[in-house]
């Protein structure tokens, strides 16, 4: 088994709830193939970089998962079999990303920016 991170981008005209479906829709998938699903994110509507299909914005999704290769072509699959994908990428993360990831979840990065913040509200 080996780690991996997927990002998906959904359609900006979808309600709460149905995001959520569509959340729980891939989890499930992922946890009915057997891999263990450790972390999600969900980022909630950004700005794409360029227009795709269209849409400017995008709801942006975060899995963190453990799987065996072969469920990420199944998985993908299903990613382009939704109409309501924009995008999606999928990477198998090595040692340092996944370092880096355990880092960014425990809000490492985040703790310096606020620390900035601080001193510059205090002066």
């Amino acid at each position: 088994m080996r780690n991996y991170e997927t990002i998906f981008v959904l359609t900006p005209v979808l309600s709460e709830t149905q995001l959520q479906e569509i959340s729980d829709k891939f989890k499930n998938l992922l946890l009915e193939n057997g891999a263990d699903v450790y972390h999600t994110e969900n980022w909630g509507l950004r700005k794409l970089a360029y227009p795709i299909a269209r849409k400017t914005t995008g709801y942006y999704f975060l899995f963190e998962f453990k799987a065996d290769p072969e469920l990420i072509s199944r998985l993908e699959i299903e990613y382009r079999r939704d109409d309501r994908l924009l995008r999606f990428l999928t990477v198998a993360l090595d040692r340092d990303a996944l370092a880096y990831s355990e880092k960014r979840r425990g809000g490492a990065f985040k703790k310096k920016k606020e620390a900035t913040d601080e001193t510059a509200a205090a002066q």
